[in-house]
């Protein structure tokens, strides 16, 4: 799963070269046209009013510019920001000691803040709503509780699982603002952006191209085209053309849907093995060699979103559409 170039989660190899294309501020920001005017807002007014912005909640699906927008916001507010994640603060002492460490006005960015212990989670309560944080020093009959006053600062909490989030820590963020996937256009122009920072020529049909097999996320259409990029380079002269794209896009086993070798073994064993269907998660499973959850986490969501796999009380269904686009002929209703 990690080497699948069409995966939406980050990846090491991403990390190398995702920081050179992050937008600096929301007019570079391509894109959640909706998400971008209601920021705009909230921060001129928090500028005017010379306060700090309220806490904020990024949640969608992965891959789609939450952690560049919480960079962005810190931007635009002009002020420092820190970054951290769930898994990474495992007691309350880890977090005050990011917390007691911000200025005035700091952004504060936990990604995957829905995997924060329970436990931190009662400590970061005061801190968000009264800038404050109660520590217990000591054991036993000694302990005693200590309130450290804290500078006002914006939590900016990222989650791909907004259901996951407790209640009460949800209603402590002002602004809750869900990112949706992107249409073609935008990643278009995304490619576009990112070819002119890699130095690379690109023309407009290589980039819709690129845009179209990118699921609607730019993480993959990034990644796409910086492969691309070493084909045009290694094979060509050097420029992305439509030609020159969709041959190395066939090389890498992406189909025009974005499809990958993976997806394809997946719905031909349905469709082959199981008659497309109705079938259940472990059988599908241990068919192709994959665990059944990665297989519901990973796999399933996108093949559903575009309507080639449908979830029955009976088990997973191959659709119409996805016969036709494997180039297998529907059977009839008997």
């Amino acid at each position: 799963m990690d080497d699948r170039v069409v995966t939406r989660s980050a990846t090491n190899f991403d990390e190398s070269f995702e920081l050179s294309l992050r937008p600096q501020n929301l007019q570079q920001y391509i894109g959640q046209q909706k998400v971008k005017k209601n920021l705009k807002i909230f921060i001129e007014a928090a500028k005017m009013r010379e306060e700090s912005l309220d806490h904020v909640l990024l949640y969608g699906p992965p891959g789609l510019g939450k952690t560049t927008l919480a960079a962005v916001i810190a931007n635009e507010m002009g002020v420092n920001i820190r970054m951290t994640s769930g898994p990474a603060i495992e007691r309350p002492g880890d977090l005050a000691a990011i917390l007691s460490d911000l200025e005035p006005g700091d952004v504060l960015f936990i990604d995957e803040i829905h995997r924060l212990p329970r436990s931190i989670e009662e400590v970061l309560y005061p801190a968000m709503e009264d800038y404050c944080l109660d520590i217990v020093v000591g054991k036993g009959p000694a302990a005693r509780s200590v309130r450290l006053d804290l500078p006002p600062f914006t939590l900016v909490g990222a989650t791909t699982r907004s259901g996951a989030l407790s209640a009460p820590l949800r209603d402590r963020f002002g602004v809750l603002l869900r990112l949706d996937y992107y249409d073609e256009e935008a990643l278009a122009e995304i490619v576009k952006r990112s070819s002119s920072l890699f130095d690379v020529a690109i023309d407009d049909q290589a980039s819709v191209e690129l845009a179209r097999r990118s699921r609607g996320t730019p993480r993959i259409a990034n990644r796409l085209l910086k492969r691309v990029r070493d084909y045009a380079q290694v094979i060509g002269d050097g420029a992305i053309t439509i030609d020159l794209s969709k041959t190395a896009l066939e090389l890498l086993q992406v189909d025009p849907l974005g499809l990958d070798h993976i997806d394809r073994k997946l719905m031909e064993t349905m469709i082959e093995r199981f008659r497309g269907g109705p079938v259940g998660l472990d059988t599908i499973a241990a068919s192709i060699g994959e665990e059944s959850m990665t297989i519901e986490d990973v796999y399933e969501p996108y093949l559903m979103q575009i309507g080639f796999i449908q979830r029955t009380p009976r088990g997973r269904m191959a659709t119409a559409p996805a016969y036709e686009h494997f180039g297998y002929s529907y059977p009839s209703e008997t």
